[in-house]
Order: structure tokens, then C-alpha cells, then sequence
């Protein structure tokens, strides 16, 4: 299901009464799993997101995310867990075995087949038909997969493992696990210790040609059709070629890295303190509210494919990681106003700081994402044009031109002098004759050839508008023309501004998005467009609508 890009719909926080909602939902899917565990998996009062989706076939698929990682995914009312989930619950459904070869069928997309399966000696998992099933490798109890049974545990005996097993939904190295911290299944033991061992079974393949080639074929009598192609669902390597295979093997957390994930937390929280205070923040914008520090410098200076999540880190709380820094004598951190931090001073001399080198920048540093998908993005090139209306097209059709023909500005001044000289006429003025041409525009995106449209360019537009108890919001629309994905900006804005966003319908368009954010964010918004997406800022309405220093948003 997620083996391809999905476009995200909205993104927003969960209210209390979902998330009492959710948890019953839990409870009444999975309960092999206590109160307390419940808990754990949909907490109580840390930031929990709803993300609504949809995924390459159009399938409506609801996420929700806790602690920047997807925990369970609902479709068509059914819930289901994210592998993030089974890593914490290796038990929580029936597990069947496949071998490592196959996962890369099933992250391209394809279903698990019975000859696929590896049957220990304790037997397969009972199991019946529509029940929701997990898929792990053989050596490792941690889930890689989840998937609906096609037959039952009898049916697939009676069959001699032939045919389809397992319809499978969600995958590990996915679109969907993407959208997380993107880390590895961790190593759990097998509960059946006389499970055939995979080096065995390797060399054992490799001595037996006809076996090795029916291992090329174990997950793969289906053939799938999409989008007018035409998908074999076999495999491609043997299993000596794959123990050789990188992307294989990388089933595991790297041997050499024997850090833990706080330990990992803590060290990029680290890096983000001082790449910013070396390269974002100046001595001008202190006094710096700790939690602009943080939306607006520390965020953005996160490497690529990494998500800062102080939650995960010792600190826990981004104060109590300000006061250690301020006992480094790095900051000076003081309560200007009741219960409201900001960041008084910095010590730009300080060895950490001087010491500090700057990553190189990424060539993808300045993308949009399109659902996990990311492209560079380069702002277009406008051009004014004008068009020949009926009215005039007497006067330039002697230079060649007809009604309808697209001309810049200063193609109309040379016609009009030329012309005027012919005709011997005082008054070549050309400035009239601008006004009664209809106006037109010139996109070009790099790489594509140029769009020419009638009528003047939409601009950007900021408004702000008030919501239920006096919620103040920011809205804005037209980021289309300029080849912004309004799914991508407010994934974004949610980030820096640390507030909800949702995509919704742009009122009076047929098409048209617009993108709403909680609270005045016009100065984020300014922010990434002029200096980020770098869009001139003649085509951007409502950034004089951004809060005065000093007043309440």
C-alpha cells in the first residue's frame, strides 16, 4: 500500500477526545495488550498527530504520529499497527517466518507467498482467514511486515504452501516507515531456538542447483497489474547473491554504531544548538524567545533525513537543555516575562562554538516534499507580456502581428516609435497603448519550457482570519502558480512554527488549496518564502499583516 509516494491531506493535532477515542479503539483491537501498555502506545500528554492521506492507488488512509514516528494506521475502519509499534510489541499479532531475500519483493510492493514461508518446527501460527498478521525474518522475531491472511492456517497446509498467503499492507523500508525516524528493526531473539539457521540453509541452497532455483521463485506466482504495467512478483537473486547485497543485509542497526538512541538524540540536539548559534542567529535578534530558538534556527539546521525530537533525548526538556548550556557559559538565558524564557546573550567567542564546523550544505537542502518524496525546489521566472486585442490589431498587424499575439514590453515601445515615424505622427507616446493591450504572463519553471497565460499573475495571499473562541489563523493561497505543493508548505510550516496546519479548499476556486496555520505566522511564512523558496517579494500579499515586535500575537 505504501510502496509509493503518498500525498499528505491535512496534519493536525489530536484533541482529548480522540485520543480517548483511540485508545478504546486499541483496546478493542489488540487485547492481548494491558492497560498500561495501551497507555504507552497512545499517551496521555505527549504530542500526538492525526494525518490524513492519501495513498498512490487513492486509497483514504488515516496516520497517527507520536513522537515524529507513524503508531497505527486505520483503513476502511480497520486498525492497524506501524512495524515502529510491533518493534515495541514483537507479540501483539501472529508472527510467520520468510526468509531475507524476500523482503525486497515485499517492499516493492508485492504479496507474500506460501512458498515463501518458513515453517519451525513448533508449526505455523493458527491463524483464519482475514486476520492481521505479522512477517519476520528468519534470526530475527522483529516484525518487517504486516498483512492480512488470505487462507487459513488449514487451508495453507492442505495446499502444500502453493498459492497466495498473505496480503500485505505495510512494510518496513516503505513510504510509510520513511515518514519516520527511519530506524532499523531491532535484533529479538526467536522464542524456538531450533529454527533452521539461515547460513545452513544458505550453503545448503548453494549445494543443490534445483533447490536454488526454486528459491528464486518462493514468493511469486502473482503477477500484478498497475497502472497498465505489468509487475512478476518473483525474486531475482539467489541467496548467496543476497547475503552479498547491502540493502539486504542492513536489516539490523549498524554493528559500528553502539550508541544508543538517546546518546544519538542528544548529540544532534548538540549540533543543532551550535550550528544555529554559529550561522542563524545574530547578536541583533537577542533577546530570542527559547521557543523561537528552537522552531525557527534549531529545527532548520537538522541534517537531512533526521528528525530533532528532544523528547527522546536525556534532556527531555528543551530548558533543562538551555540551563546546561547556560552552565557551559555558551548562553545567558533569562524570564523577561512571567513563564516565558528567552536567550539574553551568547558567548559567539566560546571554544564549542568557534570549535563547531559547519556540515556542508545538501544539494536537497531547500525542498518541498511531496508526500516522502522530495524535489529541490527553484523559483519560476515571470516575465509581463501583453496581448493584441481586436481593437488594435489595425495598428500592428503592419509589423506582422495578429489578434492574439503575445508580445514583451518593450517589443510593443519599438513597434509603436516605428510606427509612429512612419505615419510622420507628434505624439509616439506608447504608454497609452500599453493600457489598452491585455495584460498576460510568462511562467518558466527550470527545466521546462515556458507558460504563456492570459491576465495578470495571482499573487501569494496571506489573510488572517478568526476561528471558534477567538482563534486567531493564518491562511494562504495560490502557492500552485508558483509550483509550491500546498501539502508540502504546510508540512513545513508545521515544523517551524510548531503549530497545527491543514490543507483545505480554496473558497471561489474550482481547484485551488489554501493552507491554514494556528496562530499570526506571517513571519514564518515571509520567512520561507522570500528566503527559502526565494519567490520575489512583489508576488507575496499580507506580509505587512506579520505581529509588531513587542505586541501579543
Amino acid at each position: 500500500m505504501f510502496a509509493k509516494a503518498f500525498r499528505v491531506k491535512s496534519n493536525t493535532a489530536i484533541k482529548g477526545s480522540d485520543r480517548r477515542k483511540l485508545r478504546a479503539d486499541v483496546t478493542a483491537a489488540f487485547p492481548t495488550l494491558g492497560t498500561d501498555q495501551v497507555t504507552e502506545v497512545v499517551p496521555g500528554k505527549e504530542e500526538l498527530n492525526i494525518v490524513k492521506l492519501y495513498a498512490h492507488r487513492g486509497d483514504a488512509v488515516t496516520v497517527y504520529v507520536s513522537g515524529g514516528n507513524p503508531i497505527l494506521f486505520e483503513l476502511e475502519k480497520n486498525l492497524y499497527p506501524t512495524v515502529y509499534t510491533l518493534w515495541s510489541y514483537p507479540d501483539l499479532l501472529p508472527t510467520f517466518i520468510t526468509w531475507p531475500l524476500v523482503l525486497e519483493k515485499l517492499v516493492g510492493g508485492a504479496d507474500l507467498m506460501l512458498p515463501g514461508l518458513v515453517v519451525p518446527p513448533a508449526g505455523l501460527p493458527q491463524v483464519q482467514q482475514g486476520d492481521l498478521c505479522a512477517i519476520a525474518l528468519a534470526g530475527n522475531r522483529a516484525p518487517v511486515a504486516i498483512g492480512v491472511a488470505a487462507v487459513s492456517t488449514s487451508e495453507m497446509l492442505t495446499s502444500g504452501l502453493r498459492g497466495k498467503g498473505f496480503s500485505v499492507l505495510h512494510t518496513y523500508q516503505d513510504h510509510l516507515w520513511r515518514s519516520g525516524d527511519k530506524s532499523s528493526p531491532p535484533s529479538i531473539a526467536p522464542l524456538d531456538l531450533d529454527l533452521p539457521d539461515v547460513t545452513e540453509e544458505k550453503r545448503s541452497t548453494q549445494a543443490d542447483p534445483a533447490l536454488q532455483e526454486d528459491m528464486r521463485h518462493l514468493t511469486l506466482e502473482g503477477v500484478e497489474e498497475e497502472n497498465g504495467e505489468v509487475h512478476q512478483m518473483c525474486g531475482e537473486k539467489t541467496l548467496s547473491e543476497a547475503s552479498e547485497d547491502p540493502s539486504i543485509g542492513g536489516l539490523n542497526p549498524d554493528p559500528t554504531d553502539s550508541k544508543t538512541l538517546q546518546e544519538q538524540m542528544d548529540e544532534l540536539l548538540q549540533r543543532c544548538f551550535l550550528h544555529a548559534l554559529k550561522c542563524r542567529v545574530k547578536k541583533a535578534d537577542l533577546p530570542l524567545l527559547t521557543s523561537t530558538f528552537l522552531g525557527s534556527h534549531m529545527f532548520s539546521c537538522c541534517p537531512e533525513g533526521r528528525q530533532l525530537d528532544i523528547k527522546k533525548s536525556s534532556y527531555k526538556k528543551l530548558s533543562k537543555f538551555l540551563q546546561q548550556m547556560q552552565q557551559e557559559q555558551i548562553i545567558q538565558v533569562k524570564e523577561l516575562s512571567k513563564g516565558v524564557e528567552s536567550i539574553v546573550a551568547v558567548d559567539w567567542k566560546h571554544p564549542r562554538i568557534t570549535a563547531f564546523v559547519i556540515p556542508e550544505p545538501s544539494p536537497t537542502s531547500q525542498t518541498i516534499q511531496e508526500g516522502s518524496r522530495e524535489q529541490p525546489y527553484h523559483p519560476p521566472d515571470i516575465k509581463p507580456l501583453y496581448c493584441v486585442p481586436a481593437t488594435m490589431t489595425l495598428l500592428f498587424q503592419e509589423s506582422g502581428h495578429k489578434r492574439g499575439s503575445v508580445l514583451e514590453g518593450s517589443e510593443v515601445r519599438t513597434i509603436i516609435i516605428n510606427y509612429a515615424r512612419k505615419k510622420d505622427l507628434v505624439d509616439a507616446d506608447n504608454k497609452k497603448c500599453l493600457e489598452k493591450l491585455q495584460p498576460a504572463y510568462q511562467v518558466t519553471f527550470p527545466g521546462q519550457e515556458p507558460v504563456v497565460k492570459k491576465g495578470k499573475i495571482c499573487p501569494i495571499e496571506i489573510t488572517l482570519a478568526r476561528r471558534a473562541y477567538n482563534k486567531k489563523v493564518t491562511l494562504v493561497r495560490n502557492l500552485e502558480v508558483y509550483g509550491l505543493d500546498p501539502c508540502a508548505v504546510a508540512a513545513v510550516l508545521q515544523q517551524r512554527c510548531q503549530a497545527s496546519t491543514t490543507v483545505m479548499p480554496a473558497p471561489g476556486t474550482k481547484d485551488g488549496l489554501q493552507v491554514q496555520i494556528q496562530g499570526n505566522q506571517v513571519h514564518h511564512l515571509g520567512r520561507l518564502l522570500l528566503e527559502e523558496y526565494q519567490l520575489p517579494r512583489k508576488h507575496i500579499q499580507g506580509l505587512e499583516k506579520a505581529p509588531k515586535p513587542g505586541k501579543k500575537k
